[in-house]
């Protein structure tokens, strides 16, 4: 039997408005199939108007301004809709869904779906099990000791992995989906015996003890940030807009 980082994996990234999942919104995203290692993928992208300013730091990023968004992206409600129920689909089939930063792209979609549909990611999937991989942290944990940033620019450079278009939710989800499959192969000795339900847990895990590292660092430090050990959704909070 194939190992998990040779067969069949789906990738989800977004573009937002900016880094709080509890307000700001999704501006673009893009869910990215690919059948086994080598297969051409195949991409499912959407374009919203999120129906709120875009910041101009939010722009320089990843280019999408407000006039653009208001003539060529949806209404959120039914986009929203589209991407639950296509991460649904592959989590009824046992497909593997590669999110880069887990906890902010699927969080975010979450707090999207409450505020459009009246609904939650969880009731999408309708208790089909989300069988999440995320490269930040497989790499952190596998290579721990390495030194240096591990953004996803980054990780490609680390893996070998092409990575064209920054910062577009489809380029971004096809290069994320690449750079697991390298991982998987370079730490094949220590990742082949599980599968990927397995690997999911162990995720969980390793994310919440990698926060409490980063917590301890900013308390010697003296800084305020707070480190969310959820992973790789957090939970609803209740003065959410």
């Amino acid at each position: 039997m194939p190992c998990w980082f040779d067969g069949p994996l789906a990738a989800f990234d977004t573009e937002t408005t900016g880094v709080d999942v509890e307000h700001d919104r999704i501006v673009s995203a893009a869910l990215v199939t690919q059948s086994q290692e080598g297969a051409l993928p195949v991409v499912t992208r959407w374009l919203v108007n999120p129906g709120v300013p875009v910041p101009e730091g939010a722009t320089a990023i990843h280019g999408l301004t407000d006039a653009h968004l208001q003539r060529h992206g949806r209404w959120p409600a039914p986009v929203m809709e589209e991407v639950a129920r296509g991460l649904a689909g592959h989590a009824a089939r046992g497909v593997p869904l590669v999110v880069m930063n887990a906890p902010f792209d699927l969080t975010l979609l979450d707090r999207e779906l409450r505020r459009h549909r009246a609904s939650s990611l969880d009731r999408y999937l309708g208790g089909a099990p989300l069988c999440v991989l995320d490269p930040w942290v497989l790499d952190k944990h596998l290579d721990r000791y390495r030194k240096g940033r591990r953004t996803l620019s980054d990780l490609c450079t680390q893996y070998g992995v092409e990575l064209t278009g920054a910062h577009d939710a489809a380029a971004d989800a096809t290069a994320a989906l690449a750079v697991v499959r390298a991982v998987g192969r370079r730490f094949a000795s220590r990742l082949e015996r599980l599968s990927a339900a397995e690997l999911h847990t162990r995720q969980a895990v390793w994310h919440a003890a990698q926060a409490r590292g980063l917590q301890a660092w900013f308390a010697r430090n003296g800084s305020e940030e707070e480190c969310d050990p959820a992973w790789p959704l957090r939970p609803e909070v209740q003065s959410a807009a």
